[in-house]
């Protein structure tokens, strides 16, 4: 378990001001934020390379604020590397490792035995970030911090790194923090996230109910939210099984969602994958539907992102290929925009 309590800590002219928030042991917990929030004085502060300035680190049972680094039982991994430059690739792995069998199973298996007896200044960036990796996993951490450990990596080799670490984490229940500037990756890994900037957490918690349930439209549009819309509740309507439903306008368009926001301003966040495009109305459970008109179709490799104009309200969908192709949608397709009242988010 990581706890962080009340975290101060400073670097430079930087400071992270009442940073809470806890990663359950054996949980892996992401970390995203914009350049400069201080994510990797956190991850510092976490493994004792900054002294905090006030707060509690937890690790366990056991609270470490003024333990030395080498009495926490913590790998770190920067994004660098930092590699000992004296030292080859296998006696980098080996330094500090709990035996030499973990040694020798940690670099079957990321496949970094042909890079053994090689110096560390003829690796490029991958190869240092994987030797990186195996040195910190031969250490058997109790808690792993990761900077962007898998930035150097290609599309390849990331994924089948990312699911190496990850089947080494479940195996051991090591606890996990990762840094990650990449959202489908905190999606894929991440149980816990922490969303900092400017040395301030402004959202934590499981991770679904981070992407889903941004608590304000900054939040919304930091992680992506496809569709944040500014408006206003103006009171309850009727929705059968849900405890309230609310109707929200945001300029001529109004819809419903089930939410216990007040009447008054605020904003509605509906997720891309959310919004179900169709040439027909169609008969649905969604209580949201209207008529459109396609204005942009724009390609993200295996997904396309469609802009809608409902009622001179712009609505963004996300679709996997085959369904672009089978709807034939292109700009100016007459096409149904719809979406539950359950996709609809208030903040």
């Amino acid at each position: 378990m990581i706890g962080v309590a009340n975290l101060q800590a400073a670097a430079g002219e930087f400071r992270l001001r009442d940073v809470s928030f806890t990663v359950p042991t054996g949980a892996w917990g992401v970390v995203i934020g914009p350049a400069g929030s201080g994510k990797t004085t956190l991850l510092e502060s976490i493994a004792g390379v900054v002294s905090p300035l006030a707060g509690v680190v937890t690790i366990g049972a056991r609270d470490v604020t003024r333990a030395p680094v080498n009495e926490r039982r913590v790998g770190l991994v920067y994004q660098h590397a930092y590699l000992f430059p004296h030292l080859s690739v296998r006696d980098n792995v080996a330094y500090g490792a709990s035996s030499p069998s973990v040694v020798a199973a940690v670099i079957a298996a990321l496949a970094i035995d042909p890079l053994g007896a090689r110096d560390v200044a003829s690796l490029s960036g991958g190869e240092r970030q994987l030797v990186a990796l195996a040195r910190a996993l031969a250490q058997e951490p109790e808690v792993l911090l990761l900077d962007e450990p898998f930035s150097a990596l290609d599309p390849k080799r990331r994924s089948i790194t990312r699911r190496v670490v990850r089947d080494w984490h479940r195996a051991r229940e090591t606890t996990v923090l990762q840094v990650t500037h990449d959202f489908a990756e905190a999606g894929l890994l991440g149980d816990v996230t922490v969303l900092l900037d400017g040395g301030r957490v402004l959202q934590a918690g499981p991770s679904a109910e981070v992407f889903r349930r941004p608590v304000t439209p900054y939040v919304a549009e930091f992680l992506g939210a496809e569709n944040v819309l500014s408006g206003a509740v103006v009171g309850d309507t009727v929705v059968e099984g849900a405890p309230r439903a609310v109707e929200f306008h945001c300029g001529p368009l109004a819809f419903v969602a089930i939410s216990d926001a007040p009447v008054g301003a605020c904003h509605a966040v509906i997720r891309g994958e959310e919004v179900i495009l169709s040439r027909a109305a169609q008969s649905s459970s969604a209580r949201n539907s209207f008529a459109g008109t396609v204005t942009e179709v724009a390609l993200y490799g295996a997904y396309a992102r469609v802009t809608v104009a409902v009622q001179g309200v712009p609505l963004v969908a996300l679709l996997t290929l085959p369904s672009l192709r089978d709807l034939a949608l292109e700009p100016g397709a007459a096409v149904h925009a719809s979406f539950k009242a359950f996709a609809v988010h208030l903040c």
